[in-house]
């Protein structure tokens, strides 16, 4: 009897914790590490970050973990991404993401952004919000930049894609220029939607920001 009431309760317990529950963002990618010193990375943004489409452990935040490791740095890294997000709905929850304790900081957001057509002083001035709450905490940043769509035209793509260079400026906070390079619009390393990487295409995403990702780290 006793065991049964333990397992109702298990499943009582399961049952009320769904998807869009606030615990359930951000998650950590791998089981969490009961060494309570171990420094944190946090992955910041949309679907690109959270790795829609392909398994957990084959997202970027999971592959980088992995890469961090076997080079002997003991970082942990969580994968705070959420998909369909734009940089308003990151700076909205900002807050409860850094519960998590970051020590460091990887910020990729604005790609649905540029796919709405919002106005590039919007995605700027949450970014530079985000960027200066990060900051205030000393927590180090790297920032991931992001290019428009060709459809809203030359002007709009020339001023979203401005936007990262100057927060990254602003800040004196490192830039991948875009963080999709040798990844965007290159068929076998996108899924069929053609927006979200695969598998490979997430290895090389860590393969273009390793570098500076252990420069941000101090290593």
């Amino acid at each position: 009897m006793k065991r049964l009431l333990a397992t109702l309760i298990v499943l009582f317990a399961v049952g009320c914790s769904g998807p869009n529950s606030p615990a359930a963002t951000p998650q950590a990618t791998t089981e969490p590490t009961p060494a309570a010193s171990q420094p944190r990375l946090v992955a910041l943004g949309d679907s690109l970050t959270e790795g829609l489409g392909v398994e957990p452990d084959m997202a970027y935040p999971a592959q980088l973990e992995r890469r961090l490791q076997e080079a002997g740095l003991n970082w942990k890294v969580v994968n705070a991404g959420l998909s369909g997000e734009t940089s308003s709905g990151l700076r909205s929850r900002l807050d409860w993401v850094l519960k998590t304790k970051p020590d460091a900081v990887i910020l990729v957001t604005g790609a649905n952004d540029g796919l709405r057509g919002v106005d590039p002083a919007v995605t700027e001035a949450n970014l530079d919000a985000i960027v200066t709450q990060l900051k205030s905490q000393n927590i180090k940043v790297l920032l991931g930049g992001m290019k428009a769509p060709p459809n809203f035209g030359e002007d709009y793509a020339g001023k979203f894609e401005g936007v990262y260079q100057r927060v990254a400026d602003k800040h004196s906070v490192p830039l991948v220029p875009f963080f999709l390079e040798g990844v965007a619009r290159v068929p076998e390393l996108n899924q069929d939607d053609g927006k979200h990487p695969t598998a490979e295409g997430y290895t090389k995403v860590v393969d273009l920001i390793f570098p500076q990702v252990k420069s941000l780290l101090g290593v």
